[in-house]
């Protein structure tokens, strides 16, 4: 299977926030833009591997900022780690408002995916080719993550609830 670069699978998403993301006060619900930036990663694991992606875990979503009626969400996603079957991506949502120009860093998140077949099981994706020393530090980053995140999903099972 034939390697891909992560510039080729990156992306960058703009959403114009409307009264329904918010609440009476004008402040964007967390919920939309989690549901953005699950979007956008899954548009960097679809592109990635041309196959239908499903999200298996969420390790961070961090808020910095809050996002208000008539901002603009931009997102940008990209690709940090590749697994088997999974990957990492890796989405900075930054806050424009567009009468000023201030952006500020709205939330960062780390999503897994998983790569689909066509009978909806887990299939080979890609390799990642790491081209900079940046890609290379962000995978080594990832691959931490998910050593941490397969240790807690095996004690986790062992918890009876």
């Amino acid at each position: 299977m034939k390697g891909k670069t992560g510039k080729e699978s990156s992306i960058i998403v703009s959403y114009i926030t409307q009264p329904q993301d918010a609440n009476r006060v004008g402040n964007v619900h967390g919920g939309v833009v989690m549901k953005q930036i699950d979007s956008a990663a899954a548009l960097v694991g679809t592109r990635h591997t041309r196959s239908n992606c499903v999200t298996a875990s969420v390790d961070r979503l961090d808020f910095f900022h809050p996002v208000f009626i008539g901002n603009l969400l931009i997102l940008k996603a990209s690709l940090n780690m590749v697994g088997r079957t999974s990957m990492e991506v890796g989405v900075r949502a930054e806050t424009e408002d567009p009468l000023t120009g201030e952006v500020h860093h709205t939330a960062s998140a780390y999503l897994t995916f998983v790569a689909l077949d066509d009978d909806g099981r887990p299939r080979e994706v890609p390799p990642l080719i790491l081209e900079s020393e940046e890609d290379k530090r962000r995978n080594q980053e990832a691959l931490s993550r998910r050593e941490r995140r397969l240790s807690e999903k095996k004690r986790l099972r062992k918890v009876k609830y």
